[in-house]
This record gives structure tokens, sequence and C-alpha cells, in this order.
């Protein structure tokens, strides 16, 4: 997909090894090399799936914090119109006493 890969590349420290030769082929020369392509990749790879995985986190407590916030907004808007318990224990006491 992207085009963009480092895993061949190295640097020879000791030996002879053809110029633009792949790392297998400098590896089976048996000359010392340091191959740090594998290296770089890995971490362009674990950024990319860091970063992606801090916004999902960041967007799942910003849904959490709305969610809550809605939730603390609506009882207050949702007050009972009927009458309260003291109403309706009063209606007993009067209906019981006729």
């Amino acid at each position: 997909m992207g085009g963009v890969d480092f895993t061949n590349s190295y640097l020879v420290l000791s030996g002879e090894v053809a110029v633009g030769a792949s790392l297998e082929a400098a590896r089976e020369s048996g000359a010392a090399i340091f191959a740090h392509g594998a290296f770089i990749m890995a971490i362009i790879n674990f950024l990319i799936i860091a970063f992606v995985v801090f916004m999902l986190v960041r967007y799942v407590n910003k849904v959490k914090e709305a969610a809550k916030r809605q939730e603390e907004e609506a009882p207050a808007e949702a007050a009972p119109a009927g009458p309260s318990e003291l109403d309706v224990l009063m209606e007993i006491r009067d209906a019981i006493r006729k």
C-alpha cells in the first residue's frame, strides 16, 4: 500500500559486498553487516499504530464524557409532574377518615 520499505537497508561493518547487493546476498557473502532497515520499519509501524490507538482512545473518552454530561442534564429536566409522596399519603389518610 505505502510502497516504502526499509527492510533491505544495511551497513557493511567489515568484509566486501557488491554495491547494490540485497540483504540476503550480503549475508551470504559472509560480511559483517548491520541490518538497520527492519528496526526502522518496526519503529515506523509502531508509531503509526500508537497514533491510531491514541486517537481511538481519545474519541471514546469524548463520547463517554458527552454521554455522562447528557445523563447529568437529563434528570434535572425530567421532574415528576404528579403529586408527591406526602400528598398521596395525605389523600389516603383523608379517605380512611371518611
